[in-house]
């Protein structure tokens, strides 16, 4: 029997975003691995201690995996699946990001702090990766 040879290709912080793209690479007929998923399941936190879920895939496959990862956006699309433009600048790099800016979701924050549990009220909004611009 062959030893197959594994090769970390991405590194998402929480398991759910690497089963997304696991998903999309067994679609495509590539063999994925996921290492320290269980981990940070048990406790978020860990995430960025461990340097989040690692996804693998073989060393043949590395190259064709990467072209697949590439095509996927990582910036934030509208309705109309298109990416979205910051009002600002212009630029179509946006990511969504959880605010802390007002009471209910400071006490929140703190709440889980104490109880170890994750966050149940935040505030989401876009932010433009080239200009720091935050909008809603």
């Amino acid at each position: 029997m062959e030893k197959s040879i594994f090769k970390l290709i991405r590194r998402y912080q929480y398991s759910s975003e690497a089963i997304i793209f696991k998903g999309k690479l067994e679609s495509e007929g590539i063999e994925v691995f996921i290492r320290d998923n269980n981990t940070v399941d048990t406790n978020p936190l860990y995430s960025n201690a461990i340097g989040g879920v690692k996804l693998f895939v073989k060393n043949e496959n590395f190259a064709e995996a990467n072209e697949i990862l590439s095509q996927v956006s990582e910036y934030s699309l509208n309705e109309k699946n298109q990416l979205i433009k910051c009002p600002k600048c212009g630029i179509e790099q946006i990511n969504m990001v959880t605010s802390i800016n007002d009471l209910k979701s400071f006490f929140s924050f703190i709440f889980s702090l104490l109880f170890v549990i994750i966050p149940f009220y935040s505030k989401h909004k876009y932010k433009c990766n080239k200009c720091k611009f935050e909008f809603n």
